[in-house]
């Protein structure tokens, strides 16, 4: 089956750099003009925007602080009365905190869960809205192997993205007979700006690169196949799956 996004408009967050950019090329690559959001997006000239017009898709720029509720909802406005129908959405932005148990502060955790957890749970309800109204839609969100572990030094992140395991199935619960398919990936150790750390840590990366079996880490790019199959009719009869795309770690 040829993946074919064609006359379809996504929404790509945490568009910027990284896994967003990668997956808002990738959808542009299949067809999909895309609604690029970050907070700190240039509205003119991004690389990620140079890249969809080179393909001769349409971009749209957009900043929106993500961990404030009332930034969140003036998005949501500005996009329905801009694009008429939106096909897609992927919830890709995130950030990280690192701190012990015992130090990670009440201001970290709010942080985290407001990016990570309530924005992607706004944006879905929102949007999904008018999906169900219509009788189809994609909801991509990006959750983490911190799904099914708790990680090191990070317990907002990992709750945040438990979280996200379970939104996923609760959203496809109440909305797959209603022809919108919401599901997840669940991205393994990918080299991003949000992995320098471990990675520049020479003794954590050999740990790691010791437990996958692919025997490297992913790049933004291994994630653009998952993405295209979940946003195209190829998923059609995919709901509330966490896909893994982790080089084999977890079947470790």
């Amino acid at each position: 089956m040829k993946i074919d996004l064609s006359g379809k408009t996504a929404i790509v967050t945490g568009c910027k750099r990284g896994i967003g950019k990668a997956m808002a090329i990738a959808l542009a690559e299949a067809g999909a003009d895309v609604v690029g959001v970050s907070a700190s997006l240039e509205l003119i000239g991004s690389d990620v925007e140079n890249a969809i017009l080179s393909l001769g898709r349409n971009f749209h720029a957009y900043q929106c602080d993500l961990g404030n509720r009332q930034k969140i909802y003036e998005f949501i406005s500005e996009v329905k009365k801009k694009h008429k129908c939106i096909d897609i959405i992927v919830n890709n932005a995130g950030t990280i905190l690192r701190k012990p148990v015992s130090e990670h502060s009440d201001e970290f955790w709010d942080e985290v869960i407001s990016i990570n957890q309530s924005a992607p749970f706004i944006l879905s309800r929102e949007f999904g809205k008018d999906m169900v109204a219509r009788g189809s839609g994609k909801i991509i969100f990006i959750a983490s192997l911190l799904c099914f572990q708790g990680g090191l030094t990070v317990p907002s992140y990992a709750a945040s993205k438990g979280a996200i395991a379970s939104l996923t199935k609760a959203f496809a619960n109440e909305w797959a007979s209603k022809g919108v398919n919401v599901n997840a990936i669940a991205p393994g150790y990918i080299a991003t700006d949000n992995t320098n750390a471990i990675r520049e840590d020479e003794n954590r990366n050999i740990q790691i690169l010791s437990r996958i079996p692919a025997g490297r880490w992913g790049e933004p790019e291994d994630l653009k196949g998952p993405l295209l199959f979940l946003a195209s009719q190829a998923s059609d009869y995919v709901h509330g799956t966490i896909l893994t795309v982790d080089g084999g770690w977890m079947g470790r």
